[in-house]
């Protein structure tokens, strides 16, 4: 290799090496970029030159003068970041295999940026493009997730109160005040329920009066009955009445003592004439407003309303590409990705996909320590190859110095 030829082998380090600069302070600059995926430079020799020995065949020498250094792309290092908590409920990371898809006018794009909101006409957005982030049904078909239809629970009128405990044998009357039901409406009522013992009539049973909250009767001659040994009796551990207020519609509600022959509910075992019968529970809610939302390991959107109901909303969609050297950075944690042939659609927690992380994001995966050992390396070799060029420039120089003399 000629004098010239060192100089252009030197020269392509030092323009070489300084991508590899740009690509580490790229790295370092965005070691606090959500979702961020580091870079590496790839490094390739170029072409080589061979002499030919001199001989009568031809043949090549042993000799081979290469010419420098060149760069042949980076590869992106899509290694799992850290998981920070945000405690924003729009804040999602992915812990495992998968990107979210996001949707935009008909241009699809993945991302491992779990930073959403929730745009002015309901639908879950990326803070990043505001495209809509993608769900998935129960077909497996790309859906929006909206919330508009999530903003409030409707009122669901109370049609069975479940009562527990022990109404006395003994006892000749036991009153339970404040029972609390729903109308259609949402509107809250409170019942009381008075048991008398009409067991001088037909053993173990007893006749039941509804009275409303202002003490008007509104279901009489109510009955049911016990076993011998203590528990409901077939066709008769229920009654029947109707709420029929003011300013709602009439609903049916029925008052359950348990079922026949258990004992999981009412019970009416001999305790003189203390009785601890109650509610137990029943099914009625009044209306209800968001209060708040959630995602859930599979990716569930999980709203939470005033009135103690959850609903489901929607599930994020995932995405998982095989070539991942293949997918083209386009900024802003966006990838996009050409070949939909090679890309596998699926939900969290499913196959190989990933987990859905709520309230958190995922960081980048820059190694600060490995960033600094290659900025070293970096650093040396375009060092050296500063001082490779320096010195083949003396050498011409002395060399244009020494021909000049003669």
């Amino acid at each position: 290799m000629s004098i010239y030829g060192t100089i252009y082998s030197g020269t392509s380090g030092l323009i070489t090496f300084s991508k590899g600069l740009d690509v580490i302070s790229n790295n370092v600059a965005n070691m606090n970029t959500p979702g961020f995926k580091r870079s590496d430079l790839l490094f390739r020799d170029l072409f080589y030159n061979y002499q030919y020995t001199g001989q009568f065949n031809q043949d090549f020498s042993s000799r081979k003068d290469g010419n420098g250094v060149t760069e042949s792309g980076t590869t992106t290092s899509f290694s799992q970041g850290d998981n920070q908590q945000t405690g924003n409920s729009t804040d999602v990371a992915i812990n495992g295999n998968g990107f979210f898809i996001f949707r935009d006018s008909g241009d699809v794009l993945y991302s491992r940026v779990g930073q959403f909101e929730i745009d002015n006409n309901g639908y879950l957005v990326s803070t990043v493009n505001n495209s809509r982030v993608a769900g998935i049904n129960s077909s497996g078909k790309l859906v929006d997730i909206n919330f508009s239809g999530l903003k409030n629970s409707p009122a669901v009128a109370t049609k069975e109160v479940k009562f527990i405990n022990n109404l006395s044998s003994g006892a000749t009357e036991h009153t339970i005040n404040d029972i609390e039901v729903y109308d259609v409406l949402g509107n809250t009522h409170k019942l009381t329920l008075t048991l008398t013992n009409n067991s001088t009539s037909t053993p173990r049973s007893w006749l039941g009066t509804v009275k409303d909250e202002e003490g008007n009767v509104i279901a009489s001659d109510l009955e049911i009955r016990f076993q011998g040994n203590g528990s409901p009796a077939e066709g008769f551990s229920s009654f029947t009445f109707t709420l029929d207020p003011e300013d709602a519609s009439p609903s049916d509600i029925t008052f359950s003592f348990g079922e026949p022959g258990s004992f999981t509910g009412a019970t009416s075992f001999s305790s003189g004439s203390s009785s601890d019968l109650a509610v137990g529970e029943q099914d009625g809610v009044p209306f209800g407003i968001q209060t708040g939302f959630s995602f859930t390991r599979d990716g569930v959107l999980e709203v939470e309303y005033s009135n103690g109901v959850t609903a489901e909303g929607g599930q994020l969609a995932l995405a998982w590409v095989s070539d991942l050297q293949g997918m083209k950075q386009l900024g802003g944690g966006l990838f996009e990705y050409d070949e939909s042939g090679r890309i596998e659609i699926g939900t969290a927690n499913d196959g190989m996909m990933g987990e859905i992380v709520g309230g958190s994001i995922e960081i980048s995966n820059v190694d600060l320590s490995q960033e600094f050992t290659d900025l070293v390396i970096v650093q040396r070799g375009f060092q050296v190859s500063s001082q490779v060029v320096s010195i083949a420039n003396e050498m011409l120089q002395q060399l244009i110095e020494n021909t000049g003399s003669k």
